[in-house]
């Protein structure tokens, strides 16, 4: 030991999948005068690009053998890893069975994830991409960090080089025990993605496994959780290809606090739910106002106009790529925490990043389409909700007409689109429309009356002739006669109540044409 918990790198093992960087991190660690054994396709790659290496049939003197599936799974490879430098047994057995340690070790394992997600893909190339030598070899290394370092990731290699630059060729245990904590993360990411695999083949037929192996990795610490005295931190999903906030560039402004990145997820759920021309904007996890257009700009202007008050310090969300009349129409909003857009056309985001404190952020995989049959998970203290996400979709042909008065074809347009966006407010919710922007929002309240007022009041006199979206059914007449009282003359939601012949009676008294959807969209 030449100093204190830091070991001097002498002989390295690389056996990588991804190549990624590996010629120049190789030739750097030849430069070092460590040497390095390799495999297979690793040996190849260095060979071809004049970099020295031991072959790993050399090293043990055993041949790589079933078709490579068993090259590294010998004593003289795991006797070097395993080996405790400073134990006399250990030191007596290396001299005796003549081993050669090896120091450190560089694995990144068979592609499973990405063979799998393959269309298609038949369970021979699934099994064939398991790792078995890699998988051991991570272990291995791991386990004894007081002495082996272990590098699982090509983002590595630069500060590795760096350190043993540094050190004369050493790296220090605080590296070697982080470096280890890494490669057991990776290899339990590994085996449930494989276990999730399996769960799947052998549960055909079941939405719900048998158990759950959510895995996550920190992206970055959050200034502060939801309230300044709370600590938080912001992960993601691995290999995660659809849209995420965790995985949106930000082009500028300061970093995103906890409550931001709630209010962009619930942009971002509810602007991939339409194709025309759209635009959210939302405070507290609720839209404020929410329109279609047939150009952004135009659903930009609705959108504000809807409830221009509580747009201060909101989100807004967008479901195409922001061009410049939009632009000009968020740059005039006095307030916006964040921007959420699939992109930005050239020279807009010179005009809004002039306003310091905005964030704007890029999602290109907006522009591919919503993905369906996803799941959805809700933390709680011990445990874990699992449910479908909720992506039905009324249509026009469903709508079962509950009233003497027939609701327009105009009218039909805004119920769907009310309906929609009532979707994505929080229960009870309550939503007004006027042809495809709302006018105002009832959101969350323990009462469904008490959100249809809250919704008139911040429609005031556009509530009058506009259609009203329900989230659930309305259990008596209450909520129909302020509806009527504020000017609503259409109505649609899911029906279903013990009340409902009271509550139809009541919308045929106020002549206001009243739609079933027969599916109820709560938000809790």
């Amino acid at each position: 030991m030449e100093e204190k918990g830091t070991f001097k790198i002498k002989r390295a093992l690389i056996s990588v999948s991804d190549k990624t960087g590996l010629v120049e991190f190789a030739r750097r660690l030849t430069e070092l005068k460590i040497e390095i054994i390799s495999t297979g396709g690793t040996l190849n790659e260095l060979k071809k690009n004049g970099i020295k290496s031991v072959s790993i049939s050399s090293f043990t003197e055993f041949p790589e053998i079933l078709g490579g599936w068993v090259k590294t799974l010998h004593p003289k490879v795991f006797g070097g890893i395993l080996a405790l430098r400073e134990d006399r047994e250990h030191k007596k057995e290396v001299r005796e069975q003549k081993l050669k340690l090896i120091d450190l070790v560089v694995v990144n394992l068979y592609p499973f994830e990405k063979t799998i997600s393959k269309p298609e893909v038949s369970d021979s190339e699934a099994v064939g991409n398991i790792d078995i030598g890699g998988v051991s070899l991570i272990r291995a290394a791991a386990k004894n960090y007081n002495y082996v370092t272990i590098v699982t990731s090509p983002e590595k290699y630069d500060k590795i080089i760096q350190e043993l630059k540094e050190n004369k060729g050493s790296l220090s245990f605080s590296t070697r025990y982080n470096l280890a904590l890494e490669a057991f993360k990776h290899t339990a990411n590994y085996d449930s993605v494989i276990a999730d695999y399996f769960q799947r083949k052998a549960q055909k037929g079941s939405d719900f496994p048998s158990y759950l192996n959510p895995f996550y990795e920190k992206v970055q610490d959050l200034r502060y959780g939801e309230n300044p005295h709370q600590k938080a931190a912001l992960y993601k999903v691995p290999n995660f290809a659809e849209p995420s906030i965790s995985t949106s560039q930000i082009l500028s402004g300061k970093e995103l606090s906890y409550n931001n990145i709630v209010d962009l997820d619930a942009a971002l759920n509810m602007i991939e739910d339409f194709k025309r021309p759209f635009v959210c904007i939302l405070k507290h996890n609720n839209p404020c106002g929410a329109a279609c257009a047939d150009t952004l700009a135009q659903a930009c202007e609705d959108a504000l106009a809807s409830d221009p008050v509580s747009a201060f310090g909101s989100i807004i969300g967008l479901n195409q790529v922001v061009d410049m009349e939009t632009a000009k129409k968020i740059d005039e909003i006095f307030f916006v925490e964040c921007v959420l857009a699939p992109g930005y056309e050239k020279d807009t985001l010179e005009l809004l990043v002039k306003k310091k404190n905005r964030r704007f952020l890029a999602c290109p995989e907006l522009l591919k389409g919503k993905m369906t049959g996803q799941k959805v998970y809700k933390m709680i203290k011990g445990g874990a909700l699992l449910q479908d996400a909720d992506e039905y979709e009324t249509r026009e042909s469903e709508l079962k007409v509950v009233t003497q008065v027939q609701p327009t074809s105009e009218q039909i347009k805004s119920l769907l689109f009310a309906w929609k966006v009532a979707k994505h407010v929080k229960s009870n919710a309550i939503v007004l429309v006027q042809g495809e922007k709302t006018v105002g929002v009832g959101a969350g309240q323990m009462s469904r009356v008490d959100s249809v007022i809250i919704s008139a009041m911040k429609a005031k006199e556009r509530a009058k002739g506009s259609v009203l979206a329900s989230d659930a059914f309305f259990p008596m007449r209450d909520g129909i006669d302020e509806a009527a009282k504020a000017g609503v003359k259409a109505i649609i939601q899911p029906g279903g109540s013990k009340g409902d012949p009271e509550v139809i009676k009541a919308a045929d008294e106020h002549k206001i044409a009243m739609v079933f959807t027969g599916i109820r969209h709560f938000r809790h």
